[in-house]
């Protein structure tokens, strides 16, 4: 691999190294632990209305200040927590998506106590296989697709919040559920390999 690799045209991301770094080694690898794609549907939820590189800069003050996303601890967070977090400056405070993030946890431990996994769930909207994207300009991609929309009222259907059809596509395309790389990326070919 060439010093400077040929990568997807994200604004912002040339030359920066957080940035580089995720894409290079995380965004639209299929992801199959349900902790951690609960995590990122977290993560993209904080997104709302800022730019990932927002939220990816403040990941690992996410981590710490949500217990390293640990479903069962969230679950357990009250007013005490939510104060704690909205005085968190190393996190996106919004009573909102605190909330959202709290009760998530919730959601997701009930899925789990009826039997239902949370990655088996999510996988299940593309058959158990990425979708492979042959994009070969980032302008075609798209922010939402009918998949993507069908997944988010089934996530809204059991109570999660911050899961609109962009957020949800967002989501796909970072856990690999869907293999966004355009074809001259020189991860798009890897990425496609990893599928199970």
């Amino acid at each position: 691999m060439s010093s400077h690799p040929n990568r997807c045209g994200w604004r912002g991301l040339a030359g920066d190294p957080v940035y580089e770094a995720y894409h290079d080694t995380e965004w639209g690898v299929p992801e199959y632990d349900s902790r951690a794609l609960w995590e990122k549907l977290v993560l993209d939820g904080f997104q709302a209305g800022l730019a990932w590189i927002t939220i990816l800069r403040k990941r690992d003050a996410f981590r710490e200040a949500f217990a390293g996303f640990d479903p069962e601890k969230v679950a357990r967070f009250g007013e005490a927590d939510r104060g704690r977090l909205m005085a968190d400056a190393g996190i996106v405070r919004s009573n909102g998506k605190i909330d959202a993030a709290i009760n998530g946890a919730r959601i997701y431990l009930d899925m789990r106590e009826r039997g239902e996994d949370f990655s088996e769930f999510l996988w299940g909207f593309t058959g158990g296989k990425p979708i492979q994207g042959e994009w070969t300009e980032k302008t075609g991609i798209p922010t939402q697709t009918p998949l993507a929309v069908e997944m988010s009222k089934a996530l809204k259907a059991r109570g999660f919040k911050f899961v609109g059809p962009v957020i949800v596509y967002a989501f796909m395309e970072a856990t690999g559920l869907v293999n966004d790389h355009t074809v001259s990326c020189f991860r798009h070919e890897p990425v496609k390999q990893m599928a199970r």
